[in-house]
């Protein structure tokens, strides 16, 4: 298992990851055109690429034996008006394939992150889940991560999916 820090060179993979991990996770929440609709804006090489232009913005690729098993998307210092402490970290997109669950990865590839955002003196991390994604609710909770809000995660005009915001708060 290794993390590594990458760059706009890898916009096009980063896109690809996310379009398979995002309907993996969520392809059933919306309708295939609304699911289609999302995913052609948001996991493309020029909507990934121009990511890249926020400085306070880094992507991390995990790989399993030498084959990319997901990926993460921090930004640091990103408030929430749900939040009260300054300097928190947004966790934007914690994204792992599904043949890879079961081995500890997101784990491993959430702690890398955590321990990134304390080293750029941090006060906590944030981010957005799926009310129905129990899964990942349950893991954040087991790691500390309280609820401390709502959002609505617009898919298309038509359609938005209730969000809880959970945050982690430093000791």
């Amino acid at each position: 298992m290794k993390i590594v820090k990458v760059g706009i060179e890898h916009a096009e993979l980063i896109a690809e990851i996310g379009k398979k991990a995002f309907l993996e996770s969520h392809g059933h929440s919306a309708s295939v055109e609304d699911m289609n609709s999302f995913i052609s804006k948001t996991y493309n090489k020029e909507s990934i690429s121009k990511e890249f232009e926020n400085t306070k913005v880094q992507y991390h690729l995990i790989y399993s034996n030498d084959i990319v098993a997901g990926y993460s998307k921090i930004e640091l210092s990103c408030a929430n008006q749900d939040i009260n402490e300054l300097n928190v970290t947004k966790l934007d997109r914690l994204y792992l394939l599904k043949e890879f669950y079961g081995q500890k990865l997101g784990a491993k590839l959430l702690e890398f992150n955590i321990q990134l955002s304390k080293k750029n003196n941090q006060k906590g991390i944030w981010l957005a889940v799926w009310t129905e994604n129990q899964t990942a609710i349950n893991f954040y909770t087991k790691i500390g991560y309280k609820i401390v809000g709502e959002y609505s995660f617009k898919l298309s005009e038509t359609k938005s999916n209730p969000n809880h915001i959970m945050f982690l708060k430093y000791e």
